[in-house]
């Protein structure tokens, strides 16, 4: 179990129970020793497919292939490590003073003098999370390199999953070096990645991660390129949202004029799966680890997520880039529709454009 980072010594407990120090050469957050005690084993059967026939290299998954080379970076050396973060620390208006604004309205659990803790922590828990959606990414990836039928599709996989082991680094580094503090994967995210690892359709794969996570992730990172205060973080969270955006292309690729030659019993069973994911990934966002972790009001806190009408616009920016590749993938259904609608993810009248 995460501790709270005493305010004083910036000392926080790591995910398998060490004990790193802010800003310490000899923090362990992510090393294999911090986290065996807390793997996450998924029992998965799935057929794996190779194909002699390597095409002609014309096709626009190819394509995709091809700018994936060219736009590849380098986590050690692309990003400035120098910028000295100091977690705890009062923020300036440029230093992150702007981060989670909408904490300070009606009905917030915030006491004005834990404004700054709240900011650390929130920024704490969104890179956590982001780190551990890029491992999720990472080893659904690589199943896709195995599963997907063509050569095209199993190459471009490859890439990204190289891609995605990149963004593991960068966080990690972030999250180990710079904050010197973590939270544990939110459990929304946890029970998701455990579906799509042990899913053998290879096409809800990409529904689940190249859709819904990767098109929540790319809007996430955006705003966090702005959002968040120092340097180093901006820098990643903007080099990450331009891999996601190939990532994105990818899935949509693969799966456009899919849906259209199912049966419609294989349809209601990813249009089940839809209706699943979107309902832990609209959770997730009600910052219940962040509640807790500052002793606040629980049951306050999750009400003025809900509620706030500024977190309700944040939810409804994430999942626009996840409805507007629905409605390309003809995945939009009356069922979709009004769970997004229920859960507050999407004002009426956007819901009301057709294509």
């Amino acid at each position: 179990m995460t501790t709270v980072p005493d305010s004083a010594t910036g000392v926080a407990a790591a995910p398998g129970g060490s004990a790193a120090t802010t800003g310490s050469a000899e923090s362990t957050f992510f090393t294999l020793d911090t986290v065996t005690a807390d793997l996450m084993e998924v029992d998965a059967m799935f057929k794996a497919f190779l194909n002699w026939d390597y095409g002609q290299r014309d096709s626009r998954v190819w394509n995709l292939y091809e700018k994936n080379k060219l736009s590849q970076w380098n986590a050690a050396t692309d990003i400035d490590w120098d910028h000295e973060i100091h977690f705890g620390s009062e923020m300036s208006e440029e230093s992150g003073g702007r981060l989670a604004s909408f904490v300070v309205g009606e009905g917030s659990p915030v006491p004005r003098e834990l404004l700054t803790q709240f900011r650390w922590q929130y920024q704490s828990w969104m890179c956590s999370q982001f780190l551990h959606g890029e491992q999720g990414a990472l080893v659904t990836t690589a199943r896709l390199v195995e599963t997907v039928p063509d050569m095209d599709a199993k190459t471009y996989a490859a890439s990204q999953v190289a891609d995605e082991a990149r963004h593991v680094e960068a966080f990690a580094r972030y999250v180990d070096e710079k904050l010197g503090d973590s939270y544990p994967i939110n459990p929304g995210l946890k029970t998701l990645l455990h579906d799509l690892l042990s899913e053998s359709r290879w096409d809800i794969v990409y529904l689940g991660m190249q859709v819904v996570v990767e098109g929540l992730a790319i809007t996430a990172l955006r705003l966090a390129s702005s959002g968040f205060g120092d340097p180093i973080i901006r820098q990643i969270t903007k080099m990450v949202a331009s891999d996601e955006a190939r990532h994105i292309a990818f899935g949509v690729t693969a799966l456009t004029g899919m849906y259209g030659q199912v049966t419609a019993a294989e349809l209601r069973e990813r249009e089940d799966f839809l209706l699943e994911a979107i309902q832990l990934m609209s959770r997730r966002f009600m910052l219940r680890e962040v509640w807790e972790r500052m002793d606040l009001d629980v049951e306050k806190g999750l009400l003025f997520a809900r509620t706030n009408p500024m977190m309700a616009t944040y939810r409804q920016m994430l999942f626009q880039q996840v409805i507007h590749v629905l409605r390309q993938l003809d995945m939009l259904s009356d069922r979709v529709k009004s769970l997004l609608l229920a859960e507050n993810l999407v004002r009426p009248e956007i819901m009301a454009v057709t294509r």
